[in-house]
C-alpha cells in the first residue's frame, strides 16, 4: 500500500486546507518529466518506481494536495501509492466515481468542482477539483494517476499535458 509523504516536507506549510500557491502557479513540466523518467529507470521494483512518481508529482506541483496511482486488478482499480491524507477508496470498481469513469471511457477526466459532480467519491471535504489520467499498457487501461486539489478549477492544459505524459511513461515501465 502507498505512503503519505506530505508531513514534514520542506516548503509544505499547509498540506490540506491552505492554499500554498495559486491555481495557475507555474511548474516546469520538462523538469518534472525528466525526474519521472529517471525514477522509472532507477529501480527494478514496481512499487518503488510508482512511489517515486507519486512523490515527484506531489512535490513538484504544490496545488496537488492528493496524488495517487491506481492499478487495474481484475475489474477494479487498486490504490498502490499515494501522497496526501488517507483515502477510504483504496479499491474502486470500473465505472464508479471519477476514477472508474476515466478507466471505463479510456480518457482523461477533469472535474473543476467536485461538489457539483454526483459521480465524485468524496475522500476529503477539502477537495475542490480532480483530474484522473488513464495509464495504458499495450493499448489497454492498466491504471491511472489521480490528483485532487483543494483549489477549485485547479487543473489546466499544462496539468493535462504533464500528467498524460507521466502516465505514458509509467505505462511503458509497467
Amino acid at each position: 500500500m502507498g505512503t503519505d509523504d506530505r508531513d514534514g516536507r520542506p516548503g509544505r506549510e499547509a498540506p490540506r486546507g491552505g492554499s500554498p500557491e495559486p491555481a495557475g502557479a507555474a511548474f516546469d513540466r520538462q523538469v518534472l518529466l525528466q525526474r519521472v523518467r529517471r525514477a522509472l529507470r532507477r529501480s527494478a521494483d514496481r512499487d518503488d518506481r510508482l512511489r517515486s512518481v507519486v512523490r515527484i508529482l506531489s512535490r513538484g506541483v504544490r496545488k496537488y494536495t492528493w496524488t495517487g496511482i491506481y492499478l487495474l486488478e481484475g475489474g477494479a482499480l487498486v490504490l498502490h501509492n499515494q501522497a496526501g491524507l488517507p483515502t477510504p477508496h483504496e479499491t474502486i470498481p470500473i465505472g464508479q466515481g471519477i476514477c472508474g469513469l476515466a478507466a471505463r471511457e479510456r480518457r482523461t477526466v477533469v472535474v473543476p468542482d467536485v461538489g457539483k459532480d454526483p459521480r465524485y467519491l468524496a475522500c476529503s471535504h477539502l477537495t475542490r477539483s480532480e483530474i484522473v489520467v488513464p495509464i495504458f499498457k499495450e493499448g489497454q487501461v492498466a491504471g491511472e494517476i489521480d490528483i485532487d486539489s483543494d483549489l477549485p478549477d485547479a487543473f489546466d492544459e499544462e496539468d493535462r499535458r504533464l500528467l498524460e505524459e507521466a502516465a505514458r511513461l509509467v505505462g511503458e515501465a509497467l
